[in-house]
């Protein structure tokens, strides 16, 4: 069986979403890249834009360059198509096979695990903002105080004697 850290390595942030390529998903689910993407012609009104979208040249370069790869595609003479956690959701009804939906049912659990940590990491990102303002509120006064100690500390003035009356 697949591990959930192998599917997990799959998953990519492209346009705000978290997507898993074509490539990929036909790897797990044991098909050729072509046959997948045949299926999802064939049911394409199952696969709105939000479920699924094709790749734009400088998303591949710069996936590529994400990988450190330089021949990740293969040659293919398309672009990659990326399914979010819906599109791969409907997957399973189209590649109607055991291994499909066993596969699947670990994607899904991976979507729903890089959920919760992102969540979790929202969270603490937060809390670190919080704490920067503290301690920048916290260093202005300090800096204030610094600077009362410093005008107590200075010598004082003399005025100069006036000359006249």
């Amino acid at each position: 069986m697949i591990k959930a850290d192998t599917i997990a390595q799959k998953i990519f942030i492209i346009r705000g979403e978290k997507v898993m390529l074509d490539v990929d998903l036909a790897t797990l689910y044991g098909v050729e890249t072509k046959t997948l993407n045949r299926a999802v012609k064939r049911h394409r009104d199952r696969f709105p834009e939000d479920f699924m979208f094709q790749l734009k040249y400088q998303e591949v370069t710069n996936l590529r360059c994400q990988i450190g790869t330089s021949s990740l595609w293969g040659g293919r003479r398309y672009l990659s198509y990326a399914f979010t956690e819906e599109g791969v959701a409907m997957l399973s009804g189209v590649l109607n096979s055991p291994r499909a939906v066993r596969v699947n049912i670990e994607i899904m659990r991976a979507f729903v695990r890089m959920r919760g940590f992102l969540s979790h990491h929202k969270k603490l990102t937060q809390k670190l903002d919080q704490l920067e303002k503290k301690v920048t509120s916290h260093d202005v006064h300090i800096r204030s105080l610094f600077e009362a100690l410093r005008q107590l500390m200075a010598p004082p003035r003399k005025d100069k004697d006036r000359i006249g009356f």
